[in-house]
């Protein structure tokens, strides 16, 4: 008879069944890095170390680990209905949820798809995109634009109009019609910015040569992320989203804010779109959405998106999308939880209450050896360090490894070090982040 799965025998046998995703697997698995239970900030190591969350988990664990209430919303939803379908059929939480996310998403951005991931979400948004063109009878506009450095998720139309070159090299020529705007890191002009920096809105502008060069007449949408956080954490500069917006609006194009990060109190608002006062016509969000603790994801879209599709589709099936898990009810009442959680303890404020704080401990890790950016939004940091010469992302890597034996979780991309924690933190969470990553890159070579 198998034992019932317990933090003190889950402890694998054989490493080599579970292909990783995002992971060096021959390095993981010559070392690997086991977390076996968390609660509030802390996860627990497989050799009993605490583990301070400075990544909340993957840019999802807003509320922090453990939280009873959703906890006990899942266990209670498991009782009661563990599946149902969302074809022609649904579930009364998906409907309560779809209400409590139009309660805090933009004014007229009450219309909501579930998804099951951010991925999902993205992928959803430049469908629902391209058929809202044509059910309004343009459908010559085909075209997605995306941008440089910039992450929607794994699946085909994601990373198409995404901007890491090695999330796109191995996969072919992926969709056509597809291009992409610069990207706003500067380092000669904005390295060391605390919040915004002031240069580089006029790159906003490049959207006007792409007009130029395809036609407006064939471009469906744009979409960007309000934060870049995949990519090492790139925050916008002074007026750049709003002349993004003031462009796609001139010229009938869709705008596409992917908050599948800055969603649900990232940057101490609801959503970035309310952080930075721009109003795209559809939001993706997932991750804090249940606070990770079921996958979920969801586009919000405007009103008037959803009444193109009930006013221009013949009598049937408006749009041919979804998924089996759409509005998985596990997930619905994770989500509704997770949204009492933040209302009732404030979270998204308390994010926004941080922020003074965690800006000035971040940056005063300014002069340590190797960093040559740092920047910070929210309750976000990147943390840019020198690459090696011919080894890039290696001190980066090294970095990672060094902060969990030292117990501290952080996120990397390349040779940045990002830092997200969960929404709960008190200040001294945040001077034992700044301790434990200054050391650590003192000692890096």
């Amino acid at each position: 008879m198998n034992k019932p799965v317990t933090t003190d025998n889950v402890q694998p046998n054989d490493l080599e069944q579970f292909w990783m995703p995002f992971t060096s697997n021959r390095e993981f698995k010559a070392a690997p890095r086991l977390l076996v239970s968390a609660k509030g900030m802390y996860y627990k190591s497989h050799d009993g170390r605490d583990i301070l969350d400075g990544s909340a988990g993957l840019w999802c664990v807003n509320i922090g680990h453990g939280h009873p209430r959703v906890v006990e919303a899942i266990k209670a939803q498991t009782d009661t209905l563990e599946f149902a379908p969302s074809f022609q059929f649904s579930q009364p939480l998906s409907f309560d949820l779809a209400q409590r996310l139009a309660s805090i998403t933009p004014e007229g951005m009450d219309r909501i798809f579930f998804t099951n991931s951010g991925s999902e979400a993205v992928d959803t948004a430049l469908k629902i995109a391209l058929a809202y063109h044509r059910v309004r009878g343009e459908g010559t506009r085909t075209r997605l634009i995306g941008r440089e450095r910039g992450y929607h998720g794994v699946g085909f139309g994601g990373i198409s109009v995404g901007g890491i070159p090695t999330n796109r090299k191995f996969f072919g020529p992926l969709m056509n019609g597809v291009d992409h705007l610069p990207h706003t890191h500067n380092l000669e002009k904005n390295a060391f910015t605390k919040g915004q920096p002031d240069w580089g809105a006029h790159l906003a502008d490049d959207l006007e040569n792409l007009i130029a060069l395809h036609d407006a007449s064939t471009i469906a949408a744009v979409i960007v992320e309000p934060m870049a956080g995949s990519t090492g954490v790139l925050v916008p500069p002074k007026g750049y989203l709003d002349r993004l917006r003031a462009i796609t609006k001139k010229h009938g194009i869709l705008l596409i804010f992917d908050e599948v990060i800055t969603g649900f109190g990232r940057l101490g608002t609801s959503f970035a779109s309310e952080y930075f006062g721009v109003t795209p016509d559809l939001i993706t969000m997932a991750k804090g959405l249940t606070s990770g603790y079921v996958p979920m994801g969801a586009v919000a879209a405007s009103n008037d998106i959803y009444q193109a599709f009930m006013d221009g589709s013949p009598e049937g099936i408006e749009l041919f999308h979804g998924y089996t898990y759409s509005a998985h009810p596990l997930a619905c009442a994770a989500a509704v939880a997770t949204l009492q959680v933040y209302e009732e303890e404030g979270l998204f404020q308390r994010a926004a209450d941080m922020a003074p704080y965690w800006q000035e401990a971040v940056h005063s890790m300014k002069d340590l050896p190797n960093v040559i950016d740092i920047r910070n939004i929210g309750l976000v940091a990147g943390i840019e360090l020198s690459a090696r010469d011919g080894a890039p992302g290696k001190r980066g890597m090294e970095a990672c490894i060094k902060a969990y034996e030292a117990g501290l979780m952080v996120r990397i991309t390349g040779d940045i070090i990002a830092l997200s924690p969960p929404l709960i933190l008190e200040e001294s969470h945040i001077d034992q982040m700044v301790e434990i990553t200054s050391n650590v890159i003192k000692e890096l070579e």
